[in-house]
């Protein structure tokens, strides 16, 4: 099928924004022209409007968004062993599905066009990314602790066959283990041994928190980076998440490795986790990418919001209102978090790239007035999610003047709030 969007102000890494039309042919950027006279099934008229690439969130949780409002103002282990933890033990499939279709929806709502997820029921997760016709990479969060390691890591492996590279290619797979301070060196040499056999990448939380530093320095005289260093995770394809609490020996651990920071801003500070040392992994060549955290923490899936977080806090932070400008965020927000999922096509608009494209009207006040110098400034620092138009994702709308195409967005709302009454109390 092809799809033509038309009169539309191009975002491309390469030259900026330029006025032209794309020619999408099966789920392909097949020409990018100032004017393309093809023929085409269906034209998405882009006038007066930003069409930029679709925003890539390397780092969630979906059905969290089961807990938006549920646990604030608690550090983080409480937050987990005291409210989080008992209600997911409470969670079946059919709950996981229906609170990761509603994250969804805020994502493709808010322009995110790929996410990374770590959870558990991943087959649920996996339908709900197959019915919404969103892009994910998904991996079940691995805790060791009570249960039969043997059959954790078999149902990697059963996960990872039934569904790497399924959904005409849009859900690709990680191995998950937890954290350094949940996996023990014997169980992540176990893990290093499946991604090895299935040829996928490791997606871990590290140094979220203090508390985490001290607890690994307390148990293993080292610190959780040198931990996974010393046992050759960075060796593989790696994706770290959040990242916080790093000395500068640990970021310099990370250079030549085939490495990725997802960092998660707006969850860090709303958790009190510090301020992850970004300008000094850019500036050493570290891939650093855009992720939100789940719901419990984040309270928003917008990654409009992400961007702004990460500039404001980092340039309050350093004094330095010139560290992290607009073209680097605009890239950790796209390509470097396409880069650091694995997923070589995505993250760029440029012919041979899927289809994932956003559009962002002008029609906001957030981008008036606007010129030609202004353009990317005000999509990092002035636009939100509610600007978003139009989500297309390998090639097919997903969501068109704001209306969801591919489901039922209301029906979603409805289950969850059937799911928070019977789980978490509060019927409204």
């Amino acid at each position: 099928m092809n799809i033509i969007v038309k009169n539309g102000t191009v975002l491309t890494h390469e030259n900026g924004f330029i006025k032209s039309d794309i020619l999408i042919k099966d789920g392909v950027i097949a020409k990018i022209d100032e004017i393309i006279e093809e023929e085409a099934e269906t034209v998405v008229d882009a006038s007066d409007q930003l069409v930029l690439p679709g925003l890539v969130n390397c780092h969630n949780h979906a059905a969290m968004s089961l807990f938006r409002g549920y646990s604030d103002d608690l550090r983080l282990m409480d937050w987990l062993e005291k409210r989080i933890w008992p209600i997911e033990d409470q969670m079946s499939e059919d709950d996981v599905y229906w609170c990761t279709l509603l994250a969804i929806t805020e994502m493709i709502k808010t322009g995110t066009t790929t996410f990374a997820d770590m959870y558990f029921h991943m087959e649920a997760v996996a339908s709900a990314v197959s019915t919404s016709g969103i892009r994910a990479s998904l991996c079940r969060g691995l805790i060791p602790q009570g249960r039969k390691r043997k059959d954790l890591l078999r149902s990697v492996e059963d996960f990872t066959q039934k569904y790497h590279k399924s959904s005409d290619g849009r859900i690709t797979c990680m191995i998950g283990p937890h954290a350094p301070f949940t996996c023990p060196p014997d169980f992540l040499e176990e893990v290093l041994s499946v991604s090895d056999l299935l040829n996928i990448p490791i997606h871990i939380h590290l140094a979220e928190t203090s508390e985490e530093v001290e607890q690994i320095y307390a148990q293993y005289k080292k610190s959780p980076t040198r931990y996974l260093y010393d046992l050759k995770v960075f060796d593989r394809k790696c994706l770290l998440a959040h990242s916080v609490n790093l000395s500068r020996d640990d970021v310099h651990l990370m250079i030549g490795k085939d490495v990725s920071i997802s960092h998660n801003p707006v969850s860090n500070m709303k958790l009190g986790c510090g301020v992850a040392p970004i300008p000094l992994m850019l500036k050493l060549g570290i891939n650093v990418a855009l992720g939100t955290d789940g719901l419990g923490s984040a309270s928003t899936l917008d990654m409009f919001e992400e961007i702004k977080a990460v500039a404001w806090m980092q340039k309050n932070h350093h004094g330095d209102p010139t560290i992290l400008e607009a073209p680097t965020l605009m890239k950790m927000a796209t390509s470097n978090g396409a880069q650091a999922l694995g997923i070589t096509d995505v993250g760029e608009i440029k012919i041979g790239n899927k289809a994932d494209i956003i559009i962002v009207t002008k029609h906001t006040p957030r981008l008036h007035p606007l010129r030609k110098d202004n353009i990317l400034a005000s999509l990092c620092y002035s636009v939100n999610g509610a600007d978003v138009t139009t989500s297309i994702v390998n090639g097919n709308v997903l969501m068109k003047d704001r209306k969801i195409l591919t489901y039922d967005e209301l029906e979603v709302y409805k289950k969850v709030q059937e799911i928070s009454n019977k789980l978490l109390g509060g019927i409204v």
